[in-house]
């Protein structure tokens, strides 16, 4: 059978036993980056054959992953972090193996998804999840179509590379809006920043932040 295993968004103690017991049972493993995978592995013990699974490399592991699954052989599938098929190509792996009849079983654990609406303070009763916006082709359309939705709160996956550029465009295309930047989720310098586009680009342009950001878009009161 195939399982779905999430792994540690930053903090390696952030690991269920169940998904470190699955981990050593398998017969193999596929990753996102086989680097950081063995980390994570070595930090708890585990000795098993690693392979990568990536935008890259799909076409061609699919297929051979459906054939060891078919020959009885149980595998897991990783992300670089937090629970695989969100914003990754997984969930086109785990389409295939339903169409064959093959048991799929989530490993649950870390989300950088869960996490940020866990802290942020935001009514998240409803919410749109984009994951991460398109650089350039469809940006524009999609910020449009973000102009509508006035009763859901909107999260996005963001660089701190982008993050102001991405303020700019939600005040733009969208208005002033309330919003919650929080960074480095489970690490050592986790922060939540709170406010209102124009309060958070002129914090960020005199502090830049680093780090993997969820920025969460307030609903419309």
């Amino acid at each position: 059978m195939l399982y779905i295993v999430a792994t540690p968004i930053g903090n390696l103690e952030d690991m269920t036993f169940r998904a470190v017991r699955i981990l050593k049972e398998v017969n193999y493993i596929f990753a996102e980056d086989t680097r950081v995978t063995r980390k994570l592995l070595s930090y708890y013990e585990i000795n098993n054959t690693v392979y990568r699974y990536d935008e890259h490399t799909k076409q061609h592991q699919i297929a051979n992953i459906i054939n060891l699954l078919k020959e009885g052989k149980n595998i897991a599938l990783v992300t670089d972090a937090g629970t695989p098929c969100i914003s990754d190509p997984g969930y086109e792996l785990v389409d295939e193996v339903h169409k064959e009849g093959i048991k799929v079983i989530a490993i649950p654990g870390a989300s950088a998804l869960t996490s940020a609406i866990s802290v942020s303070g935001v009514n998240t009763r409803r919410f749109a999840f984009e994951g991460f916006l398109p650089k350039k082709k469809g940006r524009q359309t999609l910020f449009k179509d973000l102009a509508e939705e006035k009763e859901r709160a909107i999260v996005i996956y963001e660089s701190p590379f982008r993050i102001e550029k991405t303020l700019k465009d939600i005040e733009n295309f969208m208005g002033v809006r309330e919003v919650v930047i929080i960074r480095e989720i489970t690490k050592i310098y986790e922060e939540v920043l709170r406010g209102s586009t124009s309060e958070l680009i002129s914090k960020l342009e005199k502090n830049p932040i680093k780090g993997e950001i969820v920025l969460i878009i307030k609903p419309m009161e």
